[in-house]
């Protein structure tokens, strides 16, 4: 048997072992994010985890939403305005930019950033303590680690995608305002002036839900997966690389369903 032949072989095997599993894979994902939902609001709530968990996810992905922020906000609101230039209304830049950072960019970095940055370090903290067995010894101890570890993790994932969120579009916004006024010859008045043509706090409100339900997801898919790990070291890291690629598919999703059932 040839090396080719042996190769389509074990894809075609990988293939069938993962339509077999995912329909339980899918289940075990829903039953943790019930139970998450369903304990939310159990007492005593773990505010200090809350918190702490906060602070760290924050910690994690301010730097990385600056750093994604400033360069896409800017070429794509320069490619606006080289269009809008094009047919003398450079002064409506302001109205381009609003759509753009508003209702996609603001969104779309978030995804990037709470999933790559937040999503990851909150999959790795679980799954490290998964392989130690300190999930066990909770569960044996009679804590519920949904209810003492989880819960704060999602909460605390779900209020950093919205003060991101808030972060892009103000750093986007006013990236774009500088570069249209200093280097594409924008009025400074008609470029904030026309910042409320095309949007508004519904469309603010817009970009917040999906930053939120952005972080939910996240959170979940991560916690998910790092009280899943299996096979040591090595099975902390694949659940890493899982929590990026299943974040993002799901997050995609997500902003694709949004954005079509706010514009209808």
């Amino acid at each position: 048997m040839s090396a080719l032949e042996k190769t389509v072989r074990n894809g075609i095997r990988i293939l069938a072992q993962s339509s077999r599993t995912a329909p339980r894979t899918v289940g075990a994902f829903y039953a943790t994010a019930l139970e998450t939902f369903r304990l939310t609001a159990k007492r005593p709530f773990q505010f200090r985890e809350f918190v702490a968990q906060a602070w760290f996810i924050a910690s994690v992905s301010i730097v990385p939403t600056l750093l994604m922020a400033v360069p896409l906000c800017v070429m794509v609101v320069f490619q606006i305005n080289v269009l809008l230039n094009e047919i003398g209304a450079i002064d409506l830049s302001g109205a381009g930019a609003g759509v753009a950072v508003i209702r996609e960019i603001g969104p779309v970095v978030t995804v990037l950033v709470v999933a790559g940055a937040g999503a990851t370090a909150i999959c790795a903290d679980l799954g490290s303590r998964t392989i130690r067995e300190e999930i066990d010894a909770m569960e044996v101890l009679g804590i519920n680690p949904i209810h003492r570890l989880v819960v704060p993790r999602v909460l605390a994932s779900t209020l950093v995608a919205l003060f991101l969120n808030g972060l892009v579009t103000a750093v986007g916004l006013t990236g774009g305002y500088l570069y249209a006024v200093f280097l594409q010859g924008a009025t400074p008045g008609q470029f904030v002036t026309a910042i409320s043509i095309l949007t508004g706090i519904g469309d603010l409100m817009i970009s917040e839900l999906k930053a939120a339900i952005f972080g939910l997801l996240a959170g979940l898919v991560a916690c998910h997966l790092g009280l899943s790990v299996k096979g040591g070291p090595k099975g902390v890291g694949d659940a890493v690389n899982q929590t990026v690629v299943v974040s993002f598919m799901l997050l995609f999703l997500a902003n694709a369903i949004i954005t079509t059932l706010s514009v209808h």
